[in-house]
């Protein structure tokens, strides 16, 4: 197969790492890519969201199987256009990716299928005065979410309610996320434990990758604004065999069925982003794509035909089939630039990736870097390398990767050191 992978982070490196080592496929293109993409693909200079360019390079190139890794390209409708081309493609169609695109639509989705999440209220913008009176009347904790897409820092966990109002400001007085910010939801907090569920489905059958669990805030014990992603590990110690049996009879089974009965089939990676609460798993939110930097932990465990199981999707036909896992354990910790989520440099030196790649069993993500014209491998966003390594188990996982961290060193660089700590509880308490 010629493989496309569309994005250029830490993710879609993930991908053509994975991607490369499969038998199936003869060639492999990232769009546009990273410096870390180029050790396992052919990079190509068009960008995620250029649907046409992307078009028009699968259909000179006799692309067998486009693989999208970002939101935004499928949110504007990349699926329709390569379908409408006849060009196979992995993910849910324009319609479909509202799930991800309108956290308006998604609450009101699982309100229609009854599935568990949180109670809510949507607002639009025009309606502030009416949406700071509920903030009164509900009180914190709250969560104040603005409803499109906002690179995951557009949701708003608040315990004061002094918090939650300067939130909504944010959101929609000060248009902190542009037209992403046209509608407000505001939710209760739940509480309990978050993880991550990745489902990949041909719209009526599904198999599962490992569960995994994410670190959004910037600060140890999930402090300071939410991010990207600091961090990840799989598989997640906290769901064994009866929680994944509920979630998937009372959230994924449930949702497929309700995007059939919608018209609007949902095909592609469904993410899952769930609350383990007293009251069972709860949906927090749902991504039309593999999470970011969920699949740069649970990628290394598919022991599967990556490429194969993909084209499943493409083509309908996961019917029968399987994903075979590997033994143990895979942990990513993510260097970030100083200041990021909020202001940050780039063009900062990065050194030592050589050091950590020669460890056993750890591997550099890139997800925010570039090369410089003297071939200076330098930072070029927020998130910038994602540290992956397997282990026998959690803790050897996470050991690993740490020891990774150590050896790179980039001026300003700051990163999480408690990545993993939930699930190392979990398996001391089992």
């Amino acid at each position: 197969m010629r493989i496309l992978v569309v994005g250029s982070g830490g993710r879609e490196h993930a991908l053509a790492q994975a991607l490369a080592q499969s038998d199936s496929v003869s060639a492999l293109f990232a769009a546009p890519g990273t410096p870390g993409t180029a050790q396992a693909a052919t990079n190509v200079d068009l960008g995620a969201t250029d649907i046409e360019g992307l078009v028009a390079f699968a259909q000179a190139e006799a692309i067998d199987l486009t693989l999208v890794g970002p939101e935004q390209p499928l949110v504007d409708g990349i699926v329709d256009r390569f379908a409408a081309a006849g060009l196979p493609i992995v993910g849910p169609t324009q319609d479909a990716a509202r799930l991800e695109g309108s956290k308006a639509f998604a609450n009101q989705f699982m309100a229609r299928h009854d599935i568990p999440t949180a109670s809510f209220r949507v607002f639009e913008a025009e309606a502030y005065a009416e949406a700071s009176a509920y903030l009164d009347e509900v009180g914190a904790p709250v969560v104040v979410k603005a409803d499109g897409l906002a690179a995951g820092k557009g949701a708003f966990v608040c315990d004061t309610l002094e918090a939650a109002h300067e939130a909504l400001d944010q959101i929609v007085q000060d248009r902190a996320f542009g037209a992403a910010g046209d509608r407000v939801v505001i939710e209760e907090k739940m509480e309990g434990e978050e993880v991550s569920v990745l489902a990949l489905t041909d719209g009526a059958h599904y198999v599962l990758l490992p569960p995994s669990q994410d670190h959004k805030p910037i600060g140890e014990g999930g402090t300071g604004p939410n991010t990207g992603g600091m961090g990840a590990f799989a598989p997640a110690p906290l769901v064994d065999g009866a929680l994944l049996m509920e979630i998937c009879r009372d959230i994924i089974e449930p949702t497929l069925q309700g995007m059939q009965e919608e018209g609007t089939p949902y095909r592609g990676v469904l993410y899952c982003g769930l609350m383990v609460t007293d009251d069972g798993p709860k949906v927090v939110e749902y991504n039309c794509r593999l999470g970011d930097p969920e699949a740069q932990a649970v990628l290394p465990l598919v022991d599967s035909d990556l490429a194969e199981i993909f084209r499943n999707v493409a083509e309908g036909d996961l019917q029968g089939r399987s994903v075979r896992t590997r033994p143990g354990a895979a942990a990513c910790v993510v260097m970030a630039s100083d200041g990021y989520p909020i202001e940050y440099d780039t063009g900062v030196e990065i050194t030592g990736l050589e050091a950590a790649e020669a460890l056993p069993h750890v591997s550099v993500l890139h997800a925010g870097t570039r090369r410089t014209d003297d071939a200076r491998l330098v930072t070029d966003g927020g998130r910038v390398l994602g540290v992956v390594a397997q282990g026998g188990d959690l803790p050897e996982a996470l050991d690993r990767a740490y020891e990774g961290v150590d050896r790179i060193h980039f001026a300003g660089n700051t990163y999480r050191r408690d990545i993993g700590e939930k699930g190392r509880a979990h398996l001391d308490a089992s």
